[in-house]
């Protein structure tokens, strides 16, 4: 076992490409946190994560004594440590509600994410899946500014780093009365001055 270097100030271990890592960094950038972010090689990570984190997996944040390996886990933990601007909203059944919108993206579209990036399975059918499903929702931004809100929440910060890779994943969104909300909402994330912050080296490259 190697010794863990003490971090006086909060360490974010963010691989550049990953959709995961970059949720996060959205958060640590509407907060303002001061924070050092390490990116690193999904291919080559440091001892010191591997001490950390007992699966060596990114991202990891480390806040002191305070280890977190779960994206989500993180997103959650700054909002709370951080409280301004509030990124969940105040009222327990609303809470839940975003809490649940979270999952989804999870489960219905991180998935088919993941299956393009690793090109396992059928990539074609997922990547037609992701754009349909996407379509499908693109109403409900014709109601509201954000993602079933008025104000930016932990559900955008989750679903923004997705719609930034559709060029990288093959994914194109028709220019047509039917995808318009969502390629206005796309423009309302990407135009965040925290969004701009948040984006790595690689990720700006994206969609140059």
């Amino acid at each position: 076992m190697g010794v863990v270097t003490k971090r006086s100030s909060m360490t974010f271990f963010s691989d550049g490409l990953s959709h995961y890592s970059h949720r996060v960094r959205i958060v640590l950038a509407e907060k303002g946190v001061t924070v050092e972010v390490i990116d690193t090689d999904p291919k080559d990570i440091p001892e010191e994560v591997s001490e950390l984190n007992p699966y060596n997996s990114l991202p990891t944040l480390v806040d002191r004594d305070l280890v977190l390996y779960e994206a989500n886990v993180m997103m959650e933990y700054l909002d709370e440590r951080f409280p301004h601007p509030p990124l969940l909203p105040v009222y327990p059944v609303a809470r839940a509600l975003s809490r649940l919108w979270v999952h989804r993206i999870e489960k219905d579209w991180s998935v088919l994410v993941d299956q393009i990036e690793s090109g396992e399975g059928d990539v074609d059918a997922a990547r037609e899946k992701l754009r349909d499903s996407l379509l499908a929702v693109a109403p409900i931004f014709t109601e509201k500014p954000y993602f079933m809100s008025e104000e930016f929440s932990l559900v955008d910060c989750c679903l923004a780093p997705i719609l930034w890779r559709l060029k990288r994943l093959g994914v194109e969104m028709p220019e047509t009365k039917q995808a318009a909300p969502l390629l206005a909402y796309m423009n309302r994330l990407f135009s965040r001055e925290s969004f701009q912050t948040s984006l790595s080296e690689a990720e700006r490259e994206m969609n140059d």
